[in-house]
């Protein structure tokens, strides 16, 4: 197997320095990282703390505007080949930050791309928010998240089992970013989707202008 460069992105919701959040974050890139190795890779690992650009976020929600700052998360994650999302959970959901971050996203910007989904709580009432209330939001992204999610309440730090989970889910990533899928889908299928102009971090521009149908809804006349 030749050696191949796979660039991790860290997605940390986590709002206090340091978090249980990033941790979990942390401990999973770790584990990817070991195990690319042993397999004759290299992975680099970036981070994208969510706590410091919610003002971006929020003006991106109420306005449609994006920051620099939160250009600068959005192409972090349009050029990586693998992803770590790990939130808090407040009242049974992901918070606000996490969910309203992937909410300003394109909706093309995450096809094909390997999601580990994790999640943290005070209580292990809410082991199941991960799969039930994060995942479903990935698959409208069509993203390719690993079937291992993660999820730590307190007492689970010093429990093996949280080791054992989060070694399973940094394998799914490793394979599935080993396979190349996202990068093939875009070689191979990217026109079979329904993009919106300007998706895909404005990339998506595959659309014919000349039509009288699109000339007559930006202004002019048909011809």
């Amino acid at each position: 197997m030749s050696t191949e460069r796979f660039r991790l992105v860290l997605v940390s919701a986590g709002t206090s320095d340091p978090s249980s959040t990033r941790l979990l974050a942390d401990r999973t890139a770790d584990r990817v990282k070991a195990l690319a190795a042993r397999r004759g890779h290299e992975v680099t690992v970036g981070v994208i703390e969510l706590r410091e650009i919610a003002a971006d976020i929020s003006t991106a929600l109420v306005s449609q505007l994006i920051t620099p700052k939160l250009q600068q998360a959005i192409t972090a994650l349009a050029e990586v080949d693998g992803i770590v999302a790990a939130a808090p959970v407040y009242k049974a959901s992901p918070s606000g930050l996490f969910s309203s971050f992937f909410h300003v996203l394109d909706n093309d910007l995450l096809i094909g791309k390997p999601v580990v989904l994790a999640a943290t709580a005070g209580t292990a009432r809410h082991a199941l928010v991960a799969d039930d209330q994060m995942r479903p939001m990935f698959a409208y992204l069509r993203t390719m998240t690993a079937p291992t999610s993660l999820f730590a309440a307190p007492e689970d730090w010093s429990d093996p089992a949280l080791n054992t989970r989060i070694d399973r889910a940094a394998v799914e990533l490793v394979l599935l970013m080993e396979s190349g899928f996202a990068g093939q889908i875009k070689d191979e299928s990217w026109q079979s989707y329904q993009h919106e102009f300007g998706s895909a971090a404005g990339t998506e521009t595959a659309i014919d202008l000349d039509t009288d149908m699109m000339r007559l809804a930006t202004g002019g006349s048909a011809s």
